[in-house]
């Protein structure tokens, strides 16, 4: 079986979601996340573009409620022995099934605790799963039940959160190694995705992002390419992804002769990411962090240039996002633990004077200082 966990592992990690099934008072779980499912089973797959869920009860057994296309990557990826299939048809309604599979379960009554946040459940099976359920039992939001067991992370996930790290540093070797004058943005792309690829990594749950010139302000993937001009920036967004676990980093390149807004920028963000590292861990919150990050960033009059955010939780993810739902913004109040990985990133976007500068990189986080999980020092890069 294609499994990337000892059975034990996920036998604990069915343990830790059961006891807090418990502590909710839920008698099942029904999960649509797809990180939700791969976490607690190994399930590896991208139908839940598609309906389907996993059918979580109190006394421990899973059901996969599916289609017919992903049978057989339940049986060889995932612990789950019980595949439902619902048929494709016209007119089908999954929510119907999977009405009658809970009956079947004897669960007609029961207090379920539903994923609803989650890139698996759409706004048409929403509806239809609550017109269905309506009267069948009380129907609770539990869409950051799992999200929230997923943030520590166990010493198997930490080996894969630390491979991927490597492939993030590996990446970025290779994004450094073109990075000139007159080179293609294209070329560098496929040098970073190849070396993620080449060290035995997987395609990450969001597209890389790269942009220079005016577009090394967006963070986010678009669409073209362009070559580098003699004096020019590039910011580039990236993770390495092992077992689909990522770690995330962040660098703006100069290419040419850097501004003295760059390195004013470049100043900020390095000041700022290592007070953030001061403060990285237990006995601290997600909104402290942010805290400081807007703290520092305003002091320096950066305010309209910052953003509302400062990273995120990441871990095992599925596309659109490798991103976990806990972030670094204004009044989070979730403490930070032990064994979380955190991609922390400054970006600071001038479109005054049409300045990008960014550095990020991820961490896992201890009883003390944080661990930069980079090789890579925090240094400005000019090519």
């Amino acid at each position: 079986m294609a499994l990337h966990f000892e059975r034990s592992e996920f036998e604990a990690r069915l343990a830790r979601l059961l006891a807090r099934m418990q502590e909710e008072k839920l008698d099942a779980m029904l999960l649509f996340a797809q990180e939700s499912m791969y976490w607690l089973t190994g399930y590896d797959t991208f139908g839940f573009c598609f309906f389907q869920t996993l059918v979580v009860k109190a006394d421990g057994s899973l059901t996969l409620l599916t289609r017919s296309a992903d049978l057989r990557q339940a049986q060889l990826t995932s612990v789950i022995t019980d595949i439902r299939i619902w048929v494709d048809r016209v007119n089908a309604d999954p929510t119907l099934d999977l009405k009658e599979l809970l009956s079947d379960l004897d669960l007609l009554g029961a207090r379920i605790g539903i994923e609803y946040d989650t890139h698996g459940m759409t706004g048409r099976i929403a509806r239809l799963l609550d017109h269905q359920l309506a009267s069948f039992g009380q129907i609770i939001d539990a869409s950051y039940l799992v999200s929230r067991l997923r943030l520590t992370k166990s010493p198997a996930e930490i080996a894969h959160v630390e491979r991927a790290a490597a492939l993030a540093d590996d990446a970025l070797d290779a994004a450094l190694s073109l990075a000139k004058p007159s080179a293609d943005e294209s070329d560098i792309l496929a040098a970073m995705q190849g070396a993620v690829f080449s060290g035995g990594g997987d395609y990450p749950a969001n597209e890389f992002i790269i942009g220079s010139g005016v577009e090394a302000l967006l963070c986010r993937y678009k669409s073209g390419r362009r070559k580098l001009d003699a004096n020019d920036q590039l910011t580039l967004e990236w993770a390495g992804v092992d077992a689909h676990y990522h770690a995330a980093m962040m660098r703006t390149v100069v290419i040419g002769t850097p501004s003295h807004r760059h390195r004013e920028l470049f100043s900020a963000c390095l000041e700022t990411l290592q007070a953030i590292e001061t403060i990285l861990m237990p006995g601290h919150t997600f909104g402290d962090v942010f805290d400081m990050h807007a703290k520092i960033m305003d002091e320096r009059g950066l305010a309209r240039h910052r953003l509302n955010a400062c990273g995120y939780s990441l871990g095992a993810r599925f596309s659109p996002s490798w991103m976990e739902h806990e972030m670094f913004h204004m009044g989070n109040p979730l403490e930070i633990q032990e064994n979380m990985s955190l991609f922390v990133h400054m970006i600071i976007m001038d479109s005054d004077s049409g300045t990008a500068m960014t550095l990020g990189q991820t961490y896992l986080t201890t009883s003390q200082a944080p661990k930069a999980l980079s090789r890579h020092p925090l240094e400005f890069l000019n090519r």
